[in-house]
């Protein structure tokens, strides 16, 4: 994991506990089962929806696009502020807006599931 990505447990600190899990290729930024960010070559981006893109849209924050059969694929990730890295309060502000974001997507929260312990066979006791 990045020096980035381990930092931004200190950024989000006044949001609360997050997590922070490896997937393609990047991280996913998590609160309370719902992923609001992602991180992509060490460039954070936040969660948005309707609700929120006129935060992004005033501080002029692309979405995080990617490149599928040629295409460019924007996605519901917002570049981050500057500001949120300077100031806890501001970062527990935008998290918060990513987090409502990612409630009003309608998705559930991914539940982590437990891994089942293989059942062992009894062995037969030997007859004399």
């Amino acid at each position: 994991m990045s020096a980035f990505v381990q930092s931004l447990h200190e950024v989000f600190e006044r949001l609360g506990r997050i997590e922070t899990r490896r997937m393609f290729g990047g991280h996913g930024v998590w609160h309370e089962g719902r992923m609001i960010a992602l991180v992509a070559k060490d460039t954070l981006y936040l969660k948005s929806d309707a609700g929120s893109a006129e935060h992004f849209d005033r501080l002029n924050l692309p979405p995080f696009t990617y490149v599928r059969e040629g295409k460019a694929m924007p996605m519901s990730y917002r570049l981050a502020p500057a500001d949120l890295f300077e100031d806890r309060e501001e970062a527990a502000l935008w998290g918060r807006r990513a987090y409502e974001a990612a409630l009003r997507s309608g998705q559930p929260p991914k539940k982590k599931t437990a891994r089942k312990a293989p059942v062992k066979k009894k062995k037969k006791a030997a007859s004399s």
